[in-house]
């Protein structure tokens, strides 16, 4: 079965919400929301988009203004442009693109690690030792 991909031209103008279950690239332009959740969006040289963006990955070699998340990653492109936060797990900017905002890479099961920060040791590498019921434990004795 064939991989569906979406072209929207360069000379489309798209406002309001665009959800789809397939890939897609636009060289247009769209203002609104962008849901590919489990797609790679594509915005190519010609693209530029106003939106909010949720997808799978986003691969940017146009314009962007808006907020970016994806499950997967963001590419920058050369002479690709974000103006907006990105969060996703990772993320790649090539040396001619542009960026202004914040990123934030939260990993995929959800719960963010600061950057820079050493994972928590386990809870208790000790056994646990067993109280009798109703005793209470003394800290800092």
């Amino acid at each position: 079965m064939e991989k569906d991909i979406v072209n929207i031209g360069k000379s489309v103008v798209i406002k309001g919400e665009l959800n789809g279950s397939e890939d897609l690239t636009i060289e247009g332009h769209v203002e609104g929301t962008i849901q590919l959740r489990d797609h790679v969006l594509t915005i190519g040289p010609n693209g530029r988009i106003k939106a909010q963006v949720f997808a799978k990955s986003v691969i940017v070699l146009g314009e962007v203004t808006g907020n970016v998340t994806a499950s997967d990653k963001v590419d920058i492109r050369d002479n690709g442009s974000v103006d907006g936060d990105i969060i996703s797990p990772r993320v790649a900017i090539a040396e001619g693109a542009h960026f202004r905002g914040s990123v934030d890479m939260q990993r995929k099961a959800g719960a963010a690690q600061p950057q820079g920060s050493k994972p928590a040791p386990p809870a208790e590498a000790k056994p646990q030792q067993t109280q009798p019921a109703g005793a209470q434990q003394r800290v800092g004795a």
